[in-house]
């Protein structure tokens, strides 16, 4: 059977940010989409949800022997407490980097994130080239993020679905000793959370 090849798709850009701007224009068109009310989403998950709520449950975790036990046996209960609960956060795992084991997250079927911790996930997270490699040489990927691990240490992938989302806890950062939540915070970044990086080193 041929296939249509006139569906409105095709009519797309094939640059994914040019697409995303050409179905804006048609929701907007169609009156379906309300641009100010899009960019109010769009501001709330870049610069209000952001990363930075995940940097600050970690830096606590590092800081706090009670709330690091807590958040890695349940931590929907205190998520909940601490406003970090909603969509496409509504069940959330917590995976710890140790000497011995380093965690990276992908989603292999589609691009479920962790969004009330992290924010919106970055491009390279949606793409068919990370869902794929990560999980068949994932020393590879990170080695192209700038990850180099020891020999003998593990690498486990955790593959996201819509029930569950993982988030890595980074290894905290020698020479930390005495910083406050505030400056740990500073140190964790969004994609030491997914894995694809480790916390970043306090200045000398």
């Amino acid at each position: 059977m041929p296939h249509d090849h006139d569906h409105p798709h095709s009519h797309l850009p094939s640059d994914p940010a040019l697409r995303v701007k050409a179905l804006e224009s048609l929701l907007t068109a169609k009156g379906l989409v309300d641009p100010a009310a899009l960019d109010e989403i769009i501001d709330l998950y870049q610069n209000k949800i952001g990363p930075q709520n995940g940097a600050k449950v970690v830096a606590k975790m590092w800081s706090d022997p009670g709330f690091h036990k807590q958040m890695i046996e349940d931590p929907m209960p205190t998520l909940q407490e601490m406003g970090l609960y909603g969509r496409q956060g509504e069940h959330m795992v917590f995976v710890e980097n140790t000497y011995d084991v380093h965690n990276m997250v992908v989603c292999t079927l589609c691009s479920c994130y962790p969004w009330p911790l992290l924010g919106i996930p970055p491009g390279w997270y949606k793409s068919d080239a990370y869902r794929a490699r990560s999980v068949r040489e994932p020393r590879a990927v990170l080695a192209e993020f700038g990850v180099t691990l020891p020999e003998g240490k593990k690498v486990r992938v955790w593959d996201s679905t819509a029930e569950v989302r993982y988030l890595v806890v980074p290894q905290r950062p020698a020479g930390t000793e005495g910083f406050s939540e505030e400056e740990l915070a500073a140190l964790v970044t969004r994609d030491s959370m997914i894995g694809t990086a480790l916390a970043q080193e306090p200045e000398a």
